[in-house]
């Protein structure tokens, strides 16, 4: 599972997340993000092409993985991003408090063993107007595919590099310290046991 986690699986991950449904729905939201912009989970860069440039102050990229962003292929300075890299974990953000002006995740939270101190961590690092967006798939609301998804989780879990299907994304947030300010739900197109989407924007409560 070892040469599987750190070679194969991220080139499988980058596949799917990069397919077209997926990418539509960063396209909604990654331009929203101005200022100092902290993105949690960046793994390989997926999100680069869609920030607003003229709007970015500093674009700060946290992920676990170095390998993962050592696939991203697009050139930041050529998209007049001011960007930096830092490798480290969502529940350990080593940045002081009310840093950013924007927090981004997209796809992040179904992967993070336990989302709650990480999204504690993001509302430290906010500053107190600042602005979560966020993009996530989870929880469905229709009950036979909410079934299936609590019955596939635990061997999806294990071989997709711990993550879930069945996160209920609006709880985690509210729980975390955050106080939904847009909310939009839809299945996309695909599996529907994993494709069942939450994005919007959230405040600091």
């Amino acid at each position: 599972m070892g040469l599987y986690k750190k070679y194969l699986l991220p080139k499988i991950i980058h596949w799917t997340c990069g397919q077209n449904p997926t990418m539509r729905q960063r396209e909604k939201v990654v331009p929203l993000a101005y200022g100092k912009v902290l993105e949690v989970g960046i793994g390989t860069g997926l999100n680069l092409g869609y920030y607003n440039s003229t709007k970015i102050k500093h674009l700060t990229g946290l992920d676990p993985s170095e390998e993962n962003w050592k696939m991203n292929k697009v050139n930041a300075e050529g998209l007049g991003l001011d960007l930096s890299f830092v490798q480290a974990s969502a529940d350990q953000i080593p940045a002081e408090n009310d840093q950013f002006d924007t927090a981004l995740i997209t796809y992040t939270l179904c992967s993070i063993p336990d989302p709650l101190p990480s999204l504690l961590e993001i509302r430290r690092v906010l500053k107190p107007n600042g602005t979560l967006i966020f993009c996530e798939h989870g929880i469905a609301p229709d009950n036979k595919i909410k079934k299936w998804q609590h019955a596939v989780n635990p061997v999806w879990r294990t071989i997709s590099g711990g993550c879930n299907l069945n996160r209920d994304v609006p709880d985690l947030l509210e729980k975390g310290g955050f106080r939904l300010k847009n909310l939009e739900t839809m299945y996309l197109p695909g599996w529907r046991i994993a494709t069942f989407n939450y994005w919007g924007t959230a405040m600091i409560r």
